[in-house]
Formats: structure tokens, sequence, C-alpha cells
């Protein structure tokens, strides 16, 4: 063999070693692209999104979906360069999704509390918006190691009263334990297992505080008690942003005004117990994945108006809200044939009739 044809043939074993190396080599990368829209006001896997219990309900018209990202969170070399150039796909640092100090397990757990506390949220803000009065209870959430409160108070309990005065909230829980000296006796009544007891604590004092303050050792937690079961059911989405879109299926379930009027309303939203709506990641590809499900309306919080505007589908009209009340008032607008807020109108415009 001469010398010419053997550097070819070594040539092209390097060639292809090198692809196949770039074909199973995993890159510190993942895509982005369109996750399913899920509508708040159906069905998934036979059950409803959304069920309310104890509170007449009312039939609903039309889609109200929630949007989501999906993760392709391992990538190979020739992957990564291909999505690159997939105008329905991002390709980010993998850090930007899973933090290097985390773990995926851990990432997930989050993921599936900000979920949780995103329908808490949006129950709250949704009975609020409607004027239903909401009860709070005070959780014990955890309690200190060596406190007074340890072998006393379990996780779970519910603080009603301190030295027979009811408390309201957390905040209230410490005010009245320190208002004692250190030392003092206090007693703390709490419903159990469905059980009214009253447990007798010694106080002790806040560590690195002067002038000493009486300390129990516990960690309250504000609950809402609802005056009725609103129940949730998504177990395959994750974080805080179907708030909004939550909010709002209960609304319309709970309301005889059909909001969406038959239209396909999509959105997305960190929704806070009073309301605000907060900006989210991933907007491009909710956007587009809203439009592949059919939607024509997207419900776009205000912080996210600017990047929805560079990444709009065809097809698809964008209504800026920064609260749950805009929201609401952007689909009246809709149904009524008028024209709602948009993210393109300059902030301070109102909506059109």
């Amino acid at each position: 063999m001469s010398r010419r044809s053997l550097t070819l043939l070594l040539a092209s074993l390097l060639a292809v070693g090198l692809s196949l190396a770039a074909a199973v080599a995993t890159v510190p990368y993942v895509a982005l692209g369109p996750g399913p829209a899920y509508d708040t006001l159906g069905s998934v896997g036979g059950t409803p999104v959304i069920t309310v219990k104890g509170r007449k309900t009312y039939p609903t018209q039309g889609m109200l979906d929630l949007t989501t990202v999906g993760v392709v969170p391992q990538l190979t070399l020739v992957e990564a360069l291909k999505d690159w150039f997939d105008s329905d796909l991002a390709v980010v640092p993998r850090e930007v999704v899973y933090p290097p100090d985390q773990t995926d397990a851990q990432v997930d757990a989050e993921n599936t509390q900000a979920m949780t506390t995103s329908q808490d949220n949006a129950t709250t803000a949704a009975l609020r918006q409607l004027g239903i009065p909401i009860a709070t209870q005070v959780v014990v959430a955890a309690v200190s190691k060596g406190s007074p409160a340890e072998g006393q108070l379990l996780p779970g309990d519910v603080v009603t009263a301190v030295d027979g005065k009811p408390v309201a909230d957390g905040k209230a829980l410490r005010t009245a334990v320190s208002s004692r000296t250190p030392g003092a006796r206090v007693a703390v009544t709490v419903q159990r297992a469905g059980a009214s007891r009253t447990l007798t604590l010694t106080t002790a004092a806040a560590k690195g505080e002067t002038p000493a303050r009486a300390v129990i050792g516990v960690e309250p937690q504000d609950r809402a008690d609802y005056p009725f079961d609103v129940t949730i059911r998504l177990r395959e989405v994750g974080g805080p942003s179907a708030g909004l879109m939550f909010a709002l299926g209960i609304i319309d379930k709970l309301e005889p005004v059909q909001l969406t009027g038959g239209t396909h309303v999509a959105g997305t939203g960190e929704i806070s117990p009073d309301g605000v709506v907060g900006p989210i990641g991933g907007i491009p590809q909710k956007l587009l994945g809203a439009r592949k499900k059919g939607a024509t309306v997207f419900l776009t919080p205000a912080g996210n108006c600017k990047e929805a505007l560079g990444a709009l589908p065809s097809g698809l009209r964008l209504v800026r809200v920064t609260t749950l009340k805009d929201a609401l008032e952007g689909l009246r607008v809709l149904r009524d044939g008028g024209k709602p807020a948009s993210c393109a109108d300059p902030v301070s415009a109102a909506p059109a009739r």
C-alpha cells in the first residue's frame, strides 16, 4: 500500500472514530422545546384537572390551556448541533435547568413542591377574587431539635390558641410566645388527628438575641383553610408557572359566566395568593406549544411581553396581564368582541371596547 493510500485510510478511520464519538459523547447542554398543553377545564387520563366539592359549579365552554416546556436532559454533540438549528428548540447550558450544586432528583423535588405551592396560591387567589372568605390555619412546619417543643408538638399540628387566646396566623403565634419571658410556661392548644389538646411548654431564650426573646422552637406556616374542597390533579407538570391558568379554571367552574366564550385560550404565569401574575421562563416554547394545540389567544405575563413579541407564532394573539383581575378583564373584553390590552400596547394603555 502506498503512503498516500495509507494516509487516506488512516484519515478515514479517524473521521469515522470522531463521528462515532460525537454520536455517543454527551455535552453539558439540554434542549428546550414545546411541551404538552393541558386544559384546566378538561380531564387528563379520564380525571378532571380541577374538581370542586361542597360548592355549586357551572358548565364551561372553550379551553383554558396551561402550557409547558419539554426538556431533553441529555444531548450528544450531534444532537446538540442538530437541535441548535431547529427553530422550535432552544439549546442552553445544562446548569440553566439543573444547577450544578443540585442533583436531578433535588430539582424534580423542588419543581414538585413549586407546583403544590402554585396550586394553593391559585386557589387562594381565585376565591379572593370571587370574594369568598378564606380562614387561615397556623400549621407547625418543623420543630427544632432540643427545643421546648421537641417531643410535644409535631409537624402538621394546627395551632389554634396560646394561653387560651386564638392565634390567626404565624405572626400572631410568634408574638404571643415572645411576649413571655424566657423560662415562663405557656399553654399551646393544637388540633391533631381531629382532636384538640393543650400542651404546656417552658419557653427558652432565642440564641444570639439581646434582649432575650422567648421561643418554643417551632417553625409556623400559614395555610389557607378553604370553605369547600378544590382539588387540582396534574402529575405530569412541575414548577410554578401554571398558577394563572389554574386560578382561571377554578373561577370558570365557580361562576355562571363562561370565561372564554367558547374560545381556545392558553397562557402561563406564576401567581401569588393576592393575584399578582409574575413572569416565567420558556415563553417561546410555550407560545409554540399553545399554537400547535390550537389556541388563538395567549395570556402573557407583562414581564414576558418583550420576549413573547419576538417569538410570536402566526395566528396567536397576546393579551398582557399583570394580575388575575387583568386576565378576567381581558377575557371579558374578548367575549364582548373588543380589543384587550396587548403586549404591543404601551404599558399605560387601558383595554379598548
